[in-house]
């Protein structure tokens, strides 16, 4: 139908070119014109030309009756207007003339609701405010779907938190009162915008206003509370949705088998798959997979397998994901023959899965089977290798130390379409570093700067490890300024390695500020960080400064381990208090820390170094009743504590006491006795010892580390000729004939026995 010139169809134009945008005006224009060649008539509707594109968007209206009054619309008309692709300032543009009407219009919920909802995508949240305080005053009665839509738009608008000052003014502002629909929508909004934490208190709001939740409900707040690892609360939800008459559904026992597997909560996660296939809920396969990573990652691989078996029987058919997590699982406890088996079973495998058996063969130091795999198995199957795979057996290469052909493979792998990448450079560099072929590591850098492949933190780790290993901790420091300034983010082991350089070559002011720019960088030292400073301040007998450290260790959190305490334990002993060393060793037996030889030896020692050797002796015995065996080194202690307080027969006894329980004793052991003895001028018992040390075959036995040795003859030689000089002055004419040039300059070669 063709609208007719006409006046009233003119003047109409001129009112709206005051009032609505040029888009509408010009069109309507456009549609006049094109009339310009038909008579007065109206045509019907039949006999019409084809429409103009302004008479098929205007197509839902009564043409008719808008040509003849085109200065008036109705609600309705207008919702027709507002349902078209028009711009934001138009749409108001229009409301506006439409509320300036004269003859009680009135705007409808409709009209209110298709505006909102188009200010709502266009993010005009401010407009929306402003024209749900309009409808209060106007009295037009609020529906929830208009609040829904609302929350909505701010959820897609990364608004999540204003969904709930929404829900509240609903029935407090706008007197709506919010159904569960309301309710779930928030909520839903809160999960989705990583506002999970606020989604429990909406919950119990909904409990306060007498508003029953639903099984949607209870499936959203358990996911909050599982994002927000509330395992144990989300599982306490799923036995009250029975109070609120809602069975859970199986969207609710997937969430929740899931966040307990990813706490290794196994046990759970399976009894809560037996619930679930009770309550008739069916899972699928992801939900199999959860249990299953869960069972792998505790090496309970039978108990995997029969759930692999089971989840066939139910119709379900595992996919790679099944068979990778198996794979994996096998290839974690060494049995990598079982992983193969299990690969043979697999229709279609793909390159992942013989990636996974490449590197188990590999880390298993089974280089050739990978290789063999790899090559022939693969290839029969049609599945290509990617990078990855040749990453793989460049690592296994490296690691056997065969840098050559890690070197020859990286061309092949270029010659295969894959251009080796950072972690092929990664893995070369590591099996150079460890190999100590520093300048090799140059190599590849420059090699890989040509290429345009930059190092990663991994990667400058290693090298700047290795430098300081090799005590080149000015060449680690460079690497480390290198790394920031090419925008690499060191991390904890990047400082780890830096404090560890530097307290090694006894440069502890810079690591100290090392260790002051890690924190002020934002991360945080762990136990290795304090376990070296507080040993580098015990090495240089700073013993407060290595106290403060330790201190400041408990403060963040961390739990002294063994290494930490032997340096506490160092720093013990050299206190006044003899006692603290002991109560420290006791409080770390009481934490469930078991203790070793080597701790046990460290707190006797200090003992007897601090002369009390009663008590050394006391430990001695608790060291047996903890189940711990002493060894040479705890015997040698004690034997030097005896010593060093004058009790050297005593040492003698406690000596005698190990050869008769066949306990074999070192050259260390033997020297010990012979230089108190010989100091004490008891040269008798130090012969007499070394005679029974030759009779009871002490040659034979290869702990003693040829006990004749430089120092044992040394210390004899010595206090012998002490007593030689002594009686020359009552026979001076003994030295000549006997002692001939012999002085202490002679003593420094190995004398025959």
């Amino acid at each position: 139908m063709m609208l007719t010139r006409s006046y009233l169809a003119v003047k109409a134009t001129k009112h709206l070119s005051r009032r609505i945008p040029t888009f509408l005006v010009s069109s309507y224009r456009c549609l006049i014109d094109s009339s310009r060649c038909y008579s007065n008539e109206v045509k019907p509707l039949d006999e019409s030309e084809p429409e103009t594109e302004w008479e098929s968007l205007l197509k839902p209206f009564d043409l008719s009756k808008l040509r003849k009054s085109f200065s008036k619309i109705t609600p309705f008309e207008l919702c027709k207007l507002l349902e078209l692709p028009l711009d934001v300032p138009t749409s108001i543009e229009l409301f506006n003339w439409a509320t300036s009407q004269k003859g009680g219009y009135c705007h409808t919920f409709d009209v209110y609701y298709l505006l909102i909802r188009k200010l709502g995508e266009a993010q005009k949240f401010k407009l929306i405010d402003e024209l749900l305080n309009q409808m209060k005053d106007e009295g037009v009665v609020f529906r929830e779907s208009l609040f829904i839509l609302i929350m909505k738009c701010y959820g897609k608008a990364g608004f999540p938190g204003q969904t709930t000052r929404l829900l509240l003014d609903m029935r407090n502002v706008f007197s709506c009162d919010p159904s569960f629909r309301s309710y779930n929508v928030v909520l839903e909004i809160l999960v989705a915008g990583n506002c999970h934490k606020l989604a429990p208190n909406v919950y119990y709001d909904m409990l306060s206003k007498k508003v029953s939740p639903t099984v949607y409900t209870f499936g959203i707040v358990i996911k909050a509370l599982c994002m927000d690892n509330q395992v144990d609360d989300a599982c306490k939800f799923l036995k009250d949705m029975q109070t609120y008459g809602c069975t859970p559904s199986s969207v609710v026992y997937q969430t929740l088998i899931h966040a307990l597997s990813r706490r290794n909560m196994v046990r759970e996660a399976s009894q809560l798959l037996e619930e679930m296939f009770l309550m008739g809920c069916t899972p699928d396969v992801e939900t199999f997979n959860d249990v299953i990573i869960g069972l792998c990652k505790e090496s309970r691989m039978h108990d995997a397998e029969k759930l692999v078996h089971r989840m066939r029987r139910r119709g379900f058919t595992p996919n790679n994901i099944t068979y990778g997590v198996l794979m994996q699982g096998w290839c974690k406890i060494k049995k990598i023959d079982e992983a193969r088996t299990l690969l043979e079973t697999v229709p279609n495998p793909n390159v992942v899965l013989f990636n996974t058996l490449a590197n188990g063969y590999v880390m298993s130091g089974r280089f050739d089977e990978a290789k063999s795999m790899i090559y022939d198995k693969m290839a029969s199957v049609g599945c290509k290798p990617d990078a990855y795979t040749f990453n793989i057996l460049i690592k296994g290469l490296c690691k056997n130390g065969e840098l050559r052909s890690a070197l020859e493979l990286m061309d092949e792998m270029a010659v295969n379409g894959h251009e080796p990448d950072v972690s092929s450079y990664t893995n070369l560099m590591d099996g150079f570093c460890k190999q100590g072929q520093l300048e090799k590591t140059d190599d590849i850098l420059n090699k890989m700067l040509a290429k345009g492949i930059n190092l990663n933190t991994v990667g400058y780790n290693r090298v700047i490890y290795t430098l300081c290993k090799y005590g080149k901790v000015s060449d680690a420091m460079d690497m480390y300024r290198e790394m920031t300034t090419k925008g690499c983010k060191a991390d904890i082991f990047t400082f780890n390695s830096l404090i560890f350089g530097l307290c090694k070559v006894d440069e502890m002011k810079e690591g100290l500020a090392l260790y002051k720019d890690m924190m002020e960088n934002g991360i945080s030292a762990n136990t290795i960080t304090y376990n070296t400073l507080i040993h580098a301040f015990v090495r240089r007998g700073e013993f407060k400064k290595a106290s403060k450290y330790v201190h400041y260790m408990l403060d963040a959190g961390f739990s002294p381990d063994k290494i930490t305490y032997s340096g506490i334990i160092k720093t013990a002993c050299q206190g006044e208090d003899t006692e603290e060393p002991i109560r420290i060793f006791r409080n770390m037996v009481d934490l469930g820390l078991t203790p070793n030889n080597i701790l046990c030896n460290i707190l006797i020692n200090g003992l007897c170094g601090a002369g009390e050797v009663n008590k050394a002796l006391e430990f001695l015995r608790d060291m047996i009743n903890l189940g711990l065996t002493p060894d040479i080194v705890t015997y040698n202690c004690i034997i030097n504590g005896l010593c060093s307080a004058g009790r050297s027969m005593e040492a003698l006894i406690f000596f005698n006491k190990l050869q008769i329980e066949g306990i074999y004793t070192d050259s260390i052991t033997y020297n010990t006795l012979f230089s108190w003895l010989c100091k004490e001028r008891r040269l008798e018992d130090a012969c007499s010892l070394l005679y029974k040390g030759v009779e009871n075959g002490f040659r034979k036995n290869i702990g003693a580390e040829r006990l004749m040795n430089f120092v044992t003859a040394n210390v004899l030689t010595i206090q012998f000729l002490h007593v030689f000089k002594k009686a020359q002055v009552d026979h001076p004419l003994y030295e000549e004939e006997h002692c001939g040039s012999i002085n202490d300059n002679n003593l420094t070669e190995d004398p025959t026995f």
